[in-house]
């Protein structure tokens, strides 16, 4: 009988190596039926188990195994591996350092612990089991990934990038290499140089869903627009689940005139459709907001050196902590001057670079926020699919993104009558509308930003210049026909454009022939790439005299330096959020004559502002000061006013889910909460 046992078992290992494995699955059970105490059996029924993703039958197998012989740190090692399969990551790291303590040199245990630290967010913890991998196997791809993949979470894409290239090195055939590769070198402008990467991931795994949404992203960030919108859809349609592939589509969308607002209504419903039932809300807290502080968790990847910390920062430093204890979650590896500012400004900070969903949502509930606010909408770094199973009893969006998020489970969107007029874009809204102040922002102005350069160009010194130092991705079709009718209209002025990759020659020239195509003549345009400081970017408006928005989609941040740098904007006023905020800000610093209603009449604001040099002089002299006496720099005011909007959403909220009445707040302005959609 031993040795016909022996023989069967033989017969199934040369079909499990063989691929054979449905015939090696029934040899073992046959195995097992006469020998349920067989080691060997158990334990290579269990591994073909696992290699099959029948984690919890491969458990069951591997446990039996390892009671029969513990020392078999080869065994603790694919137990832990269903373990963590399972998600069961106590038991799958005990069972992995058992095997190590066994046999300090197995690589495929430290590599099934660096999965099980990453999977939790001990991003060190995982970082140093990859490197002791590393030091027993200098070229295993799977640790070089891993690796590579949090050095990009914990110390950006720059450092990240030479790991990936000993991925590619290493393992030329690794598809997920050449991606991460790609991604590395799209995130750090180097799109062009991106490009090949995903070309080969592609032609290793044709319609591969993640090196589709790369090839999009380097294409986007070359300002093929049209071309990285049918990549993004190419992605979906490989992987309809894909989120980072549909959250950038989304945030494309809006760069397009020949997507209309309604459109992008349905398009973020649909986003918002694909996560099913709405978690229902735990009713919030009984507590009285007039003598215990809400808990506000509010989160983002752009607390740093980013337009949204210029927006945020004020609100935080004149927020009411008596009402309000605010708790900030970092989501991006980069922690600088601007991140240790507003950590200093909070209750309490969270650094979440890195961490996976699940591990993520741990750390935001273990705070029980009253409220959790997202800055962040269909930016990149989002963490809408968290929000979807409903981390606050309150959520709210705010800030980072132009439109509504599409999910039910987010109950409030913060803006304002002129970006959002009421009646008008309701109805394009998951969210309630909450319009809590004259202007949705609060700017906080560079502390070392230059003295306003005297304006405009004398004669003989340069010709009269309009700028833009938007997002170049903005500069769609329709406003390059407008900027057009503004040259034409002012004979002799030139136009100077800002941004990543201009400098790049075969990038300048595609966009040359298409400004020409549009009635641009490429002649008068200037290219600058954007500059590396702050204060180096501001003191470029010296070159510009009147600054022109983009359309559909307006600058925020640019047309705030601009004013402050004593540059005028004109701006022109569409239907939706995106193309209102330049409206916005113009009418709070006192400018709503720069609001133009359609293209004719943007090109005579623009003409008229460069006809007259005294009263242009006249203007930028004033416009610092302007700025100064608008809402936008009232921190302390629309600090209360923003506060005043929380307490109101949580009021809501709890009248609404418990039938009490809501909290009087007082709220000054025309701030109000929508009926909903």
């Amino acid at each position: 009988m031993a040795n016909r046992v022996q023989q069967i078992l033989q017969q199934a290992v040369a079909a499990h190596r063989a691929g054979r494995l449905d015939e090696a699955r029934s040899l073992y059970e046959s195995v097992l039926a006469v020998a349920p105490a067989n080691f060997d059996a158990l334990h290579l029924a269990g591994l073909l188990a696992h290699q099959g993703k029948r984690h919890r039958e491969a458990a069951e197998l591997l446990a039996r195994a390892l009671r029969l012989r513990p020392a078999s740190a080869v065994c603790a090692m694919r137990l832990g591996a269903a373990k963590h399969a399972l998600h069961e990551d106590a038991a799958a790291e005990t069972h992995l350092r058992a095997a190590i303590a066994r046999q300090p040199d197995l690589v495929e245990a430290w590599n099934v612990l660096a999965a099980v630290h990453q999977g939790q967010g001990r991003l060190a913890e995982s970082r140093e089991a990859c490197e002791r991998v590393l030091a027993l196997q200098r070229d295993n791809t799977a640790a070089l990934e891993r690796l590579g993949a949090i050095v990009a979470a914990t110390d950006g894409m720059d450092a990240a990038e030479p790991w990936f290239r000993r991925v590619v090195a290493a393992a030329p055939h690794s598809v997920n290499g050449w991606i991460n590769l790609g991604v590395s070198l799209a995130m750090t402008h180097r799109a062009g140089d991106a490009l090949p990467c995903f070309d080969r991931a592609l032609a290793l795994a044709p319609g591969h869903s993640h090196a589709l949404t790369g090839r999009a992203v380097a294409l986007e960030r070359r300002y093929e627009l049209r071309e990285a919108i049918a990549t993004y859809e190419a992605a979906l349609a490989a992987d309809p689940a894909h989120h980072e592939a549909r959250s950038a589509r989304l945030l494309a969308l809006h760069y397009s005139e020949a997507v209309s607002p309604a459109q992008l209504a349905v398009e973020h419903h649909v986003f918002g459709a694909q996560f099913g039932a709405v978690v229902p809300p735990a009713p919030p807290s009984s507590r009285d907001v007039r003598f215990q502080p809400l808990r506000v968790a509010v989160i983002s990847p752009d607390l740093r050196t980013h337009s949204v910390a210029y927006f945020l920062a004020p609100l935080l430093e004149h927020v009411d902590r008596a009402r309000l204890e605010v708790l900030l979650y970092h989501d991006h590896p980069i922690v600088d001057d601007t991140s240790r500012r507003l950590r200093a400004l909070a209750a309490g900070w969270r650094h979440t670079a890195g961490l996976p969903a699940d591990a993520f949502e741990a750390c935001v509930r273990a705070d029980a926020p009253d409220i959790a606010i997202d800055l962040a909408g269909h930016t990149a770094g989002n963490r809408l699919p968290v929000f979807a199973r409903r981390l606050a009893p309150v959520q709210i969006n705010y800030l980072g993104y132009p439109n509504t998020t599409g999910l039910a489970a987010m109950d409030f969107r913060l803006t304002d009558d002129l970006c959002d007029p009421p009646g008008q874009t309701d109805a394009w809204h998951t969210e309630r509308l909450v319009r809590f102040a004259a202007t949705a922002w609060a700017w906080q102005p560079p502390a070392d930003a230059p003295e306003i350069a005297p304006r405009p160009a004398m004669p003989g010194e340069r010709p009269f210049t309009f700028g833009c130092f938007n997002n170049f991705a903005k500069v769609s079709d329709a406003t390059l026909r407008g900027w057009a009718g503004v040259l034409a209209a002012v004979p002799g002025s030139r136009l100077l454009l800002k941004n990543h990759g201009l400098a790049d020659p075969a990038l300048r020239e595609r966009q040359r022939a298409r400004f020409a195509t549009c009635g641009v003549d490429p002649a008068r345009v200037d290219f600058l790439e954007r500059t590396a400081g702050v204060r180096e970017h501001l003191a470029t408006y010296a070159k510009v005299d009147v600054a022109l928005d983009t359309f559909p989609y307006h600058g925020t941040t640019t047309t705030c330096e601009a004013l402050w740098m004593g540059v005028p904007v004109v701006t022109f006023c569409g239907e939706h959020h995106a193309a209102r905020v330049g409206a916005s800000l113009l009418t709070a610093v006192g400018h709503p004559e720069w609001i133009a209603r359609d293209w004719s009449e943007y090109a005579r604001m623009a003409a008229a502002l460069a006809d007259d040099t005294g009263r242009l002089e006249i203007i930028s002299r004033g416009l610092r000061d302007e700025m100064g006496a608008s809402p936008l720099l009232d921190h302390a005011g629309q600090a209360a006013r923003f506060g005043d909007a929380l307490i109101a959403c949580w009021s809501r909220r709890r009248a609404d889910s418990t039938g009490a009445a809501s909290l009087p707040v007082e709220m000054d302005g025309a701030a109000a909460i929508a009926a909903p959609a």
